[in-house]
């Protein structure tokens, strides 16, 4: 018979090949429950008498036309009829395929709940891969960059592979990468990306995935598809149709990790890592996001990689940026304009998660009738500016539990715990353990639900890793016990000194950068004007003494190879092939939307406050099989990545 994508058709056309034999057989094992996967069984007076047509049309009316072809599958497979099997096979396959399309379609739907959102282009450049000869002939900034287009990223190109190479999508924190890895399985979704070459394109958040308890990949799955009846076996036995994208590595193994209090693994690191590592599937194709501070534990997991730095913004790009973002075309142009007269914000206007903090910071100045009058000095007092804006005041009208002191002495313990323990996810009880009132924090904190069988769990992020990676570093200057500094200082100074480790031009962690920034002369005086805090002598002392010591090391910060792009090279790579269609939106709303896990809306990264309370988009998260998780309020790492 010729292959039908018409699951009553295949049904009913297996069941008619059996000989009586085979078909009384089969009835007999309808009744066995362990293959029926919580289904109600027939009752054996109900399967007395049934033709293969009545039969046919008795599981379909009881299970559905798609299950019906699950149950039937699964019964010739016990009784070792192979051939029909894997006839009706492909039929399981075409028709999840397109189901699990749709859950990933209808998961956008529902996050932007109809509302088109404004796009910006994100600038995508080759890399050698570290440690090559081409990495270490010539510094990335002075070397001919060629735009890449997403398209391409899995192309065999000019050499030949046995196996797919990986993909290493890198760039600093919040140039756009988890933006970008969310919209290629959107893009996907709809058939616009990669048409006919993936069966399957699954998205794993390497934050999110701790939440999973068993270190399966069946469960990993099942997760990614919202459904614990998906055919697994089915869906991996092509695995050269398969795209796993790995969002955020740097979330799994952070640099230091045997110095930090780390928490016991979780089990599924260890299937993400042999994913990494080809052992297994490793015909499969391959994405992994991160940032280059966690390249030296990626590369010896690698066999053969590409590497691709993402860039961010194009000068064209902000401006557009910010004619999204404010609702008003006046207030959109005096922002635009004082961004423009300032070199550091209109440089760091180049990465769309700084983009997102300055237009936050910016319109809610406006919207307090207040001069700006700041001038940035570099990325850390913009983020300086932003906390201090959004602070409650430190005399809250007598409210001890709002008072700013309060709020960030609490928030940068919280952060502190989240990195000294690898962990980016709070529980509300962590939230009180640190004297924080959520209801008050949605500038700094996202959260979302996550239900598994009838238990709820509310899991509360940092708006982006860098807010997290701030308050870390704010949390030695902040709580009145600062002899921990010397620690983390001559830890981050013994990593970029490591010669095992490959320290030249190595990046430092970003909460360090952060600390350096606010314990320079005029930082310092800003920072203690700012936040009414006094930075101990002793503090500074130290990193007089850490500054001294780090001069002869060659090591970089994060942003400076998108900063060190001169604009003429940056319009070079505008002429060439980008990706489009990506938006960043993310808002500060109170009001609470019920969402699943993957929703792989890049609409809803990085937009205006004033819209986000009309029409809140929120990325959010969905769940483990029957384990819906539902976001409220939420971004969680979808402010950049």
């Amino acid at each position: 018979m010729a292959q039908t994508h018409n699951p009553q058709e295949a049904l009913l056309w297996a069941l008619s090949d059996l000989d009586e034999k085979s078909f009384k057989l089969f009835k007999f094992h309808l009744r066995d429950r362990s293959l029926l996967e919580g289904k109600l069984p027939l009752a054996r007076g109900e399967l007395e008498g049934l033709s293969p047509v009545d039969l046919a049309s008795r599981l379909i009316s009881l299970y559905g036309a798609w299950e019906a072809v699950k149950v039937v599958l699964s019964v010739l497979r016990v009784m070792n009829l192979l051939e029909p099997a894997d006839w009706l096979s492909p039929i399981c396959l075409n028709d999840y395929r397109e189901k699990y399309r749709e859950h990933v379609r209808c998961l956008e739907e529902r996050q932007e709940g109809g509302i088109c959102g404004s796009y910006n282009q994100l600038l995508l450049v080759a890399k050698s891969s570290p440690g090559s000869p081409e990495s270490s002939a010539c510094p990335l900034p002075e070397q001919e960059l060629d735009s890449v287009s997403v398209e391409t990223l899995f192309d065999p190109g000019e050499k030949p592979y046995q196996a797919p190479p990986t993909v290493v999508l890198q760039g600093s924190a919040g140039t756009g990468k988890t933006t970008l890895a969310r919209k290629m399985v959107l893009d996907w979704a709809t058939g616009t990306l990669y048409p006919g070459r993936f069966d399957y394109v699954f998205y794993v958040s390497c934050r999110e995935v701790v939440l999973l308890q068993e270190g399966k990949l069946d469960q990993l799955l099942f997760w990614c598809c919202g459904d614990d009846q998906a055919p697994v076996k089915e869906m991996l036995r092509e695995e050269e149709r398969l795209l796993f994208i790995l969002d955020g590595f740097d979330e799994l193994q952070r640099p230091f990790a045997k110095g930090l209090k780390r928490l016991s693994p979780n089990p599924m690191e260890n299937v993400l890592h042999r994913l990494i590592r080809r052992e297994m599937f490793p015909r499969c194709s391959l994405l992994i996001t991160t940032r280059p501070v966690a390249l030296g534990n990626l590369e010896p997991l690698l066999k053969q990689s590409h590497h691709i730095h993402i860039l961010g913004f194009s000068e064209d790009e902000r401006r557009r940026y910010f004619s999204s973002y404010f609702t008003d075309e006046e207030q959109a142009r005096n922002a635009f304009d004082i961004v423009q007269g300032n070199d550091v914000l209109y440089k760091s206007c180049q990465i769309p998660g700084i983009c997102w903090v300055i237009c936050s910071w910016l319109k809610e100045q406006m919207e307090r009738g207040r001069e700006i009058s700041e001038t940035p000095s570099n990325g850390t007092d913009i983020f300086m500016a932003y906390v201090s804006t959004f602070l409650p005041p430190s005399d809250n009208a007598g409210c001890f539990e709002l008072t700013g002191h309060r709020v960030l002495s609490g928030l940068c313990s919280l952060a502190a715990e989240g990195i000294q323990h690898q962990r980016f996810m709070f529980e509300e009880a962590d939230l009180r353990k640190h004297n924080l009132d959520v209801t008050r924090l949605d500038a700094f904190l996202s959260s979302m639900c996550y239900q598994e069988g009838r238990d709820i769990k509310t899991f509360y992020t940092f708006r982006h890793i860098s807010f997290q990676e701030f308050f870390h570093a704010m949390s030695y200057l902040v709580l009145e016990d600062q002899s921990q500094l010397g620690k983390e200082s001559r830890r981050e100074l013994n990593r970029l000194l490591d010669e095992e480790g490959k320290a030249e031009n190595e990046e430092m962690t970003l909460s360090m950068q952060f600390l350096l920034d606010i314990l320079k002369k005029e930082t310092s005086s800003n920072f203690e004007l700012k936040f009414s805090l006094k930075i101990s002598p002793l503090v500074k002392q130290e990193w007089m003494h850490l500054k001294e010591q780090m001069k002869s090391i060659k090591h970089k910060g994060a942003w400076d190879l998108e900063f060190s792009l001169n604009p003429s090279k940056i319009r070079n790579l505008v002429k060439g092939v980008q990706i489009s269609d990506v938006s960043f939106k993310m808002g500060q709303s109170n009001k609470k939307k019920s969402q699943d896990r993957n929703s792989f809306s890049v609409k809803t990264i990085l937009s205006n406050g004033q819209k986000e309370k009309q029409k809140r988009p929120v990325v959010g998260k969905d769940n483990i099989a029957k384990t819906q998780k539902e976001a409220s309020n939420g971004k969680g790492r979808d402010t950049e990545k």
